[in-house]
């Protein structure tokens, strides 16, 4: 099982560092044309992705179906949105956006990890806009107009300074961002806390004869998924120069749980392949009508008709299969060497 595990685990490897490359190629043919629009919408693509990426860490591998998850996107975006506009610190802004996410997230987890099923996506559904009409209401958080007047951030970054004025320059800080995400993200399944996770997904009941807790894995998901959608929420108002309460509404976390299904469910990377396509999906069937969700729509049921693990599930069995073969023409290779030597 575990070798399976680790064959698709680098299959999404390979994948994502596909998905990079062609971001980076994307950068450099916007930079050469002076077409900063295509740019601009990519690293907002990004930032979304960081959304569908802690919506998959719950539904993929936890087997949580999260109906609220942009609240926690939200969060990070007004904290960090209220922190530039007092102090303009990149640092102090991601490290606040993640601090209150952490405790949204605990407190959050406190009250959703107590149900399982369609309970706990009522609940995080009911939370979501519990928080958002608060805000909605709240003149101080700029009520129904948002906040507004985010300044235009200097980013040092040891040796170089970083625009958030400069669609390039912010586009590679935010990939990056979302490179360590990931990276961490992955590594945590990797480990045997993550192994735990994906147990509980499988046959949760069967966990506790194997001595382990089964709430505690859940609660450290929910939460890392909490803080993962705040440090991507805590990105948006340095891209915007505002943020508002649609943020935190259905709509941003239905979008997400699309991304993930558009993408693939449990492979993480599929997130982001699925943020990619729906956002430019979003644009381009836009610039032609208003009725795009329209278009949306027909995408989905058409992605779960015919491509049940998404996108990125068509690829990604002939991406293992050669990974598989690979490793074993590498031990066997290993093999023949060894027996020649002795």
């Amino acid at each position: 099982m575990h070798d399976r595990l680790d064959i698709s685990m680098r299959a999404n490897h390979v994948l994502f560092a596909v998905l990079m490359g062609v971001g980076l190629i994307c950068v450099a043919l916007a930079v050469a044309m002076d077409d900063m629009f295509y740019l601009r919408l990519g690293t907002e693509a990004l930032i979304l992705g960081g959304l569908a990426l802690s919506v998959d860490i719950l539904l993929g591998f936890g087997g949580l179906l999260s109906l609220g998850q942009a609240l926690y996107f939200g969060i990070g975006a007004y904290v960090s949105a209220l922190v530039l506009r007092e102090v303009p610190s990149f640092w102090l802004a991601m490290g606040t956006a993640t601090t209150a996410s952490l405790i949204a997230g605990i407190l959050g987890g406190l009250i959703a990890n107590r149900v399982r099923g369609v309970y706990f996506a009522l609940i995080t559904f009911g939370m979501a806009q519990v928080v958002a009409k608060v805000v909605y209401n709240t003149r101080e958080l700029g009520a129904s107009d948002g906040l507004i007047g985010v300044p235009v951030l200097e980013i040092p970054l040891g040796i170089v300074t970083v625009s958030a004025g400069n669609p390039a320059g912010f586009f590679m800080l935010t990939l990056a961002v979302v490179i360590a995400l990931y990276a961490a993200v992955a590594y945590m399944f990797t480990t045997p806390f993550g192994r735990v996770v994906i147990a509980l997904k499988a046959n949760e009941k069967r966990v506790p004869f194997l001595g382990y807790n089964t709430w505690a894995p859940r609660m450290v998901c929910y939460v890392v998924a909490a803080v993962v959608a705040g440090i991507a929420g805590a990105l948006y108002p340095m891209l915007r120069g505002f943020v508002s309460p649609e943020l935190m509404f259905f709509a941003s976390s239905g979008n997400a749980v699309i991304m993930v299904v558009l993408g693939g469910v449990g492979t993480l990377i599929g997130a982001l392949y699925g943020a990619v396509l729906l956002t430019f999906l979003k644009s381009i069937v836009g610039s032609y009508t208003e009725h795009h969700l329209i278009a949306i729509g027909v995408v989905f049921i058409g992605a779960i008709l015919f491509m049940p693990k998404g996108v990125v599930g068509v690829v990604k069995p002939w991406l293992e299969r050669r990974l598989t073969q690979s490793e074993t023409s590498s031990a066997s290779s290993g093999d023949r060497t060894s027996g020649e030597n002795s």
